[in-house]
């Protein structure tokens, strides 16, 4: 982990990596491993209307003219506790443009005997309600140059098409799409950056994306309780520097659909003083 951004820099299993991923040294580039909060995603053109007043977010996607990713990515995360097999790091985001409330986030990394457990709190401090939406962004992959021979199972029965700002403008079946991995299939020349919800959880509530080699191994389970109902699936076409083009595919949980702040769809509203807490986890083998 690093703390800027309490990003996930890095996760292995035995000696193999596998995240796409950045140096020790270096700033995390396209979200890889942030943590996304107040809200994941897009926001269109910034401007959302809570309780009757309208708020104007700063536009950081700059060619959308859209707010990206909430507000913490880059901001230092303080080291709360540090276990033999846990990291917790800790955040309060106080009032700023656009977002004029403050809020306390808590993120835990633990390792299990089964892999890695991320649990997170959000708990609004101020003194009236406030918006909340989490997502997480890493980026996986499983030793190849390209992703195209990687096996996507994402168990999701929706996808949310999105206009040409990649804001989402309604919902539609994964029936008979290139969207439809509710069964393996090679990702091949499928280009995604794409919301899915509607997801299919097993008993315990969770929902689980399994990424795959071409072999079957290595492997990466990421599984959701039921807090997180969407997640994203995005392919790396539209990076700028196109030698990390589709060379890692990124695996988002979000507890709300992109731009939730103007379609309510997810988005939670935090009472002064209540907690949010949620859980995904990720399970490799080589």
């Amino acid at each position: 982990m690093t703390e800027v951004g309490a990003t996930l820099r890095s996760y292995q299993v035995g000696q193999r990596e596998l995240l796409d991923t950045f140096g020790p040294a270096e700033m995390s580039r396209y979200g890889m491993g942030h943590v996304l909060a107040p809200w994941p995603g897009r926001i269109d053109q910034g401007r959302y209307v809570f309780q009757g007043v309208t708020q104007q977010l700063p536009l950081n996607e700059t060619a959308n003219q859209n707010a990206l990713h909430g507000l913490v990515r880059f901001l230092d995360w303080r080291l709360k506790e540090r276990t033999d097999d846990s990291v917790t790091l800790g955040l309060v985001l106080f009032p700023t443009d656009g977002y004029p409330f403050t809020l306390e986030l808590v993120v835990t990394y633990r390792l299990t005997d089964r892999g890695l457990a991320v649990r997170s709190r959000a708990t609004n401090r101020g003194a009236g309600p406030l918006p909340f939406g989490l997502g997480f962004h890493p980026y996986f992959n499983l030793g190849t140059d390209s992703i195209d021979t990687h096996v996507l199972t994402l168990p999701a029965a929706t996808y949310l098409p999105t206009n040409e700002r990649l804001v989402p403008i309604g919902s539609s079946p994964v029936s008979e799409t290139a969207f439809d991995f509710r069964k393996p299939k090679p990702i091949g020349a499928t280009k995604l950056d794409t919301t899915f919800t509607d997801l299919i959880r097993g008993k315990d509530g969770r929902a689980r994306i399994r990424l795959t080699g071409p072999q079957g191994n290595p492997s990466i389970e990421l599984a959701m309780d039921a807090s997180f109902r969407y997640v994203v699936a995005y392919t790396q076409d539209t990076l700028p520097d196109p030698r990390h083009r589709r060379r890692g595919v990124c695996l988002e949980p979000l507890t709300c659909a992109p731009n939730a702040f103007n379609s309510g769809k997810g988005l939670l509203t935090l009472e002064a003083g209540k907690s949010y807490t949620g859980e995904w986890s990720l399970e490799g083998r080589a």
